[in-house]
């Protein structure tokens, strides 16, 4: 899961930015990063060294392009600030979700389990915010899935379905608008989605057709890796639309009756904590602790929703010796505290002893409640599966009530500050699923956030937040340029050629519902990510003959445009840019424009990095 990690190293960076600008104004109890979460995005931008194996290291640009984009969004927000009001709804969202591991949910008390009508939470909390007189401003929803529509067979950088839900509600508010513009903000935020899938058809055996859905998700021919969770489209582009729509739908609908106004004071409280060594008091009796980080087998068997590879199976409760002598001879073996720490999980990885070339997993991380009037907002540092998600609200919700903040919503925010992988309950934790074999502090870790969370909604409740220890800092670690990433070299043209030439010209003529496609003479599209700044990688223009001019109707961030860069030898490449040409368009005449960068080799100085655009034959629209 490589591009849902939020990191205490981009928070350093954002708050380092921020106190330059703004002074002691955004803090680091004030401000929480929250991933909103996609599996389709660059990586390479985490300090810890686990996360750079998908990513061959650090990428700085990644690492930059995001810290800045952060940066700048607070800045616009914080120049469009207005005195304004609050109203929170809440829903049940249908058809969405299912559980990807039901066997482990089971294993949680038949008692508790009967409190509630699913193994999914399907409600959506809904924020909504107006300015004084009432003008829109924006929304934040939060709902347990995972962004897994796309699955892991796609090569497109993407924002999933929860991306696709917020690109709806902002192109109905901000109309005639392209994406990203316009004063209207959707966030569609994560919550406790860690054994929630989008993939509502649910697992089958892709070469058979029968069902998978055993405690070990394998299938009789093929075992683990056949097994896969389908959504309810025809392909992922249809069900990320399909659940996309969904989450869209409701939130309109929860937004357009929201009149339930949030009032009350603003607080918030911020702790660092070492989680590798957490003394928990379960009762008068019983003291536990949580482990050095380690993940077990079935974390390297993956999901249904993204299978692993070499047949690690979920639920793998003892280790195997010919993965156990290659790991000790390459990364060194688990020590025995740190086994005995983690039973029952066979330990696959012992990250928190693994400290070449950095250290491979997190040991300080951050807990946070932020409380809005009556919206107490949990920052949670991963993903909380349903019931441990159930059980941290309601110990929020009951240490509110016992100290004279009654009626408190609580909602959790997943993904919040640095990414601590899953977080199971103890029983789950028992038969060691993928979620299981994530959760890296051991088999007390949700006890230990329950514990954590409790005193920081003690300390808002009694106005005691100043008292709050800060807790250890987290390490910050001088990686310089630490990559095995091939540096970009020159690009080159096939002969009598040009970079922007069209190598496969459009059709004079498309419907609506048609693909228009055209093919480039390109460039390595990181020669554009490097070099310059909110870079857009193509536009689909109209005609007007009004004005005698083209205007950009959609972009690179558009639902219905998808760019393809075809890496050739010799420095050479290919750049497709299709346009799946939307039912409601406009009859007209269209052009599509690619823009990119190529780097060229100088005597004696460095590379130049130079700008170029092509641009199709203008085609017709016709109607349907």
């Amino acid at each position: 899961e490589k591009s849902e990690e939020e990191d205490e190293w981009l928070g350093f960076f954002v708050l380092k930015k921020l106190k330059s600008k703004y002074g002691e104004l955004y803090r680091q109890d004030n401000v929480i990063l929250s991933g909103t979460h996609t599996h389709s995005g660059p990586g390479g931008y985490f300090q810890y060294t686990l996360f750079w194996i998908t990513s061959k290291g650090l990428i700085r640009p990644s690492l930059n392009a995001i810290v800045n984009g952060i940066v700048k969004s607070i800045d616009i927000a914080h120049q469009n600030m207005k005195r304004g009001r609050l109203f929170i709804n809440r829903g049940t969202v249908e058809n969405s979700q299912i559980n990807r591991s039901p066997f482990s949910y089971l294993e949680n008390p038949a008692s508790e389990r009967s409190r509630y009508s699913s193994n999914t939470d399907k409600e959506m909390v809904m924020l909504k915010m107006v300015d004084e007189n009432g003008q829109e401003l924006g929304l934040i929803s939060w709902f347990a899935v995972h962004p897994v529509s796309m699955n892991n067979t796609n090569h497109l950088v993407n924002s999933d379905n929860v991306g696709y839900a917020s690109y709806l509600f902002e192109q109905e508010k901000n109309k005639g608008m392209l994406p990203g513009e316009g004063s209207f903000v959707a966030a569609f935020a994560s919550s406790n989605l860690g054994d929630v899938s989008p993939n509502t058809k649910g697992p089958f055996c892709v070469n058979t057709g029968e069902s998978c859905n055993n405690p070990h998700s394998i299938c009789p021919a093929g075992g683990a890796k056949m097994c896969m969770a389908m959504g309810p489209g025809n392909d992922m582009f249809d069900s990320t639309r399909i659940i996309g729509q969904n989450i869209y739908l409701k939130a309109r609908e929860l937004y357009e009756k929201a009149y339930q106004e949030v009032t009350g004071p603003l607080s918030s409280a911020h702790q660092w904590v070492n989680m590798s060594d957490v003394s928990v008091e379960l009762n008068a009796t019983h003291t536990v602790k949580t482990c050095k980080p380690a993940l077990g087998y079935s974390f390297a068997a993956g999901t249904i929703d993204g299978v692993g590879a070499f047949n690690f199976t979920q639920g793998s409760l003892e280790g195997n010796p010919f993965w156990d002598e290659i790991r000790d001879q390459l990364l060194g073996e688990p020590s025995n505290e740190t086994k005995a720490c983690h039973k029952p999980k066979p330990i696959l990885f012992s990250t928190g002893e693994m400290t070449r070339p950095h250290p491979w997993h997190p040991d300080i991380v951050d807990v946070q409640i932020a409380a809005i009037g009556s919206l107490a907002i949990i920052a949670v540092p991963g993903e909380f599966t349903t019931m441990s998600g159930r059980r941290l609200r309601e110990a929020v919700k009951r240490e509110f009530d016992s100290h004279g903040t009654p009626r408190m919503d609580v909602v959790i925010a997943g993904l919040c500050n640095v990414y601590t992988h899953y977080i199971t309950t103890y029983e789950e934790y028992q038969v060691q699923r993928y979620e299981a074999a994530s959760t890296i502090y051991g088999p007390h870790t949700l006890s230990a956030y329950i514990q954590l969370y409790r005193g920081l909604a003690r300390a808002i409740a009694t106005n005691t937040v100043q008292d709050l220890p800060r807790g250890p800092e987290p390490p910050f670690f001088n990686i310089g340029n630490m990559t095995l990433l091939p540096s970009l070299t020159a690009d080159r043209v096939p002969v009598n050629k040009t970079f922007g030439d069209v190598l496969q010209q459009v059709r004079q003529q498309y419907r609506a519902r048609e693909v228009a496609e055209v093919t480039f003479v390109g460039a390595n599209p990181r020669n554009s990510a490097e070099n310059a700044t909110e870079h857009n990688f193509l536009t689909v223009e109209r005609y007007t003959n009004t004005s005698d001019s083209w205007h950009v109707v959609w972009n690179d961030a558009s639902w219905d445009t998808r760019f393809y860069w075809t890496k050739g030898s010799f420095g050479r490449s290919n750049v497709t840019i299709e346009w799946h040409i939307p039912r409601d368009t406009e009859p007209g005449v269209y052009r599509i424009r690619y823009f990119g960068h190529y780097k060229k080799n100088l005597s004696n100085n460095p590379a130049a990095v130079i700008a170029f655009e092509g641009t199709s034959s203008a085609f017709e629209i016709t109607a349907l």
